[in-house]
């Protein structure tokens, strides 16, 4: 685990406030593969290309094409096309199902008729899945990006009761691991996940 700093808050200027995504960037594979599937298939306009022959942040040689898809609220998913027809390889200390990309959308039946749309396409899709707060589906983009598309179920008011017990709940799963790296340190067996107590079990309706 890296070290993180600790300085004095109170001599650092108040941090920036966030006010939403701006962008969220992949690797694609094939630049036109991919507007077929977020432009054609999911709705997303594509909406901006940068392109180069450098990488502006690093200065390196590496031509690419930038290209971004717009979101109703403005926010972009954005992907590089390096040229190589080379999509990124997954973690291999990592489940495919941990890393992914959720947006949102208005209702449950938009979910299903998404569904269908890019089951039509032959798209794998699973759920619609319940998690108590929202509704679920998941697929993969043609770049190996698992994608969730989630409506959401629990209002403001439900959401800000659950965020009074956030901070207890990791505190919580904290206390957890950290016993699991004493045994561990102790040479004991330890499972790396044990069970815990699942107070909102989430499905998949047959």
């Amino acid at each position: 685990m890296n070290a993180i700093l600790k300085p004095d808050l109170a001599t650092l200027p108040p941090p920036a406030p966030i006010q939403q995504l701006h962008h969220y960037a992949y690797k694609a594979r094939d630049a036109e593969e991919t507007r077929q599937f977020y432009e054609d298939i999911l709705g997303l306009p594509l909406y901006h290309i940068i392109q180069s022959d450098y990488v502006p942040s690093t200065g390196e040689y590496c031509p690419y094409t930038h290209f971004f898809f717009r979101l109703k609220d403005g926010s972009f998913i954005a992907f590089f096309d390096l040229g190589d027809d080379v999509k990124a390889e997954p973690s291999p200390n990592t489940p495919l199902w941990v890393n992914h990309i959720a947006f949102r959308v208005d209702t449950v039946q938009e979910l299903e008729n998404t569904k269908k749309r890019l089951e039509a396409h032959g798209i794998e899709v699973l759920g619609v899945t319940d998690h108590h707060i929202f509704h679920s589906i998941y697929f993969f983009d043609p770049n190996g990006i698992r994608l969730e598309l989630s409506a959401q179920l629990a209002d403001e008011e439900q959401m800000a009761k659950d965020s009074t017990v956030a901070h207890a709940r990791l505190n919580e799963w904290t206390a957890r691991k950290e016993q699991w790296r004493k045994e561990r340190a102790e040479g004991k067996a330890v499972e790396p996940l044990k069970p815990q107590q699942n107070d909102r079990p989430e499905f998949v309706k047959g």
